[in-house]
């Protein structure tokens, strides 16, 4: 009888041992059955607090609570094989001090099981990751357009457009490295400065909105398969699946109507 083999998960260390390599590929996923899809696919997964928006249809990412993170996150888990799994720590979970931080993210972890958590923040969240990362936490980073701080910016603005704002997002960069972060995400970044952030750092960027030069890309699933009413700039949708579903959906109820469906086919004698 032939033993099964066991499909192991992408680490940490093999993302972080990226920097400068191959291409890091990810995208979102909020449930177990696209996140299994994915999964042939990605290097990681991000469990995004975009789910908010996207499944829950909140104006902002905000007002996401945690155990609403914690429940998607574990059925992506639960739907993957080989992917590094990441969660979104929501606004709020993080932000009051160091341990509260690390409650909220042991939490999330172990409840989910997944491989990592991600946080906003540059300089000021600093010795946050610090404190995570020395407890066994691995941490992935989030730098530019941070949309848990879309109020304080006015909205989700591109970042960088002013080069002598340049020097901001570089030490947040820096900062975030040199704390343990072990890759970090740069959003609404414009293409020079996330491409100089690349090349000064030792951590792989996964861009979005940002530069090709990053050492990885990431998009929101359901944006790049032409789900989303809207999608930014940035996006390239990959797929029309809204406008199959509602052909889909209208021929239903087209058949339903005129008693179609079910037929002689989908009816037990």
């Amino acid at each position: 009888m032939s033993k099964q083999v066991k499909t192991r998960r992408t680490t940490v260390p093999q993302i972080a041992a990226r920097k400068g390599g191959d291409p890091i590929v990810s995208l979102t996923s909020y449930h177990a059955h696209t996140a299994a899809i994915v999964d042939k696919h990605a290097d990681f997964i991000l469990v995004g607090d975009s789910l908010g928006m996207v499944m829950h249809g909140m104006e902002s990412t905000v007002g996401v609570p945690l155990d609403l993170m914690i429940m998607h996150g574990r059925a992506v888990v639960k739907g993957t094989q080989k992917a590094l799994v990441v969660v979104d720590m929501p606004f709020g979970s993080y932000e009051e001090s160091p341990s509260v931080a690390f409650r909220n993210a042991a939490k999330i972890m172990k409840e989910t099981q997944c491989g990592a958590v991600k946080l906003e923040g540059g300089a000021r969240m600093a010795e946050t990751i610090r404190f995570l990362t020395e407890r066994g936490i691995p941490v992935m980073a989030h730098i530019g357009l941070t949309p848990q701080s879309s109020h304080v910016m006015g909205g989700f603005k591109t970042q960088g457009r002013d080069e002598d704002t340049w020097a901001a997002h570089e030490a947040d960069a820096q900062a975030v490295s040199d704390a343990g972060a072990f890759a970090v995400v740069l959003e609404g970044m414009v293409e020079p400065l996330a491409a100089k952030i690349t090349k000064q750092i030792p951590i792989p960027t996964i861009g979005i909105g940002a530069s090709a030069e990053c050492d990885g890309q990431i998009l929101v699933l359901e944006d790049m398969l032409g789900l989303s009413p809207w999608t930014p700039k940035f996006v390239k949708v990959y797929g029309n699946l809204g406008e199959m579903i509602e052909k889909a959906v209208e021929e239903y109820a087209t058949d339903v109507k005129s008693r179609a469906f079910p037929s002689e086919d989908e009816i037990y004698r």
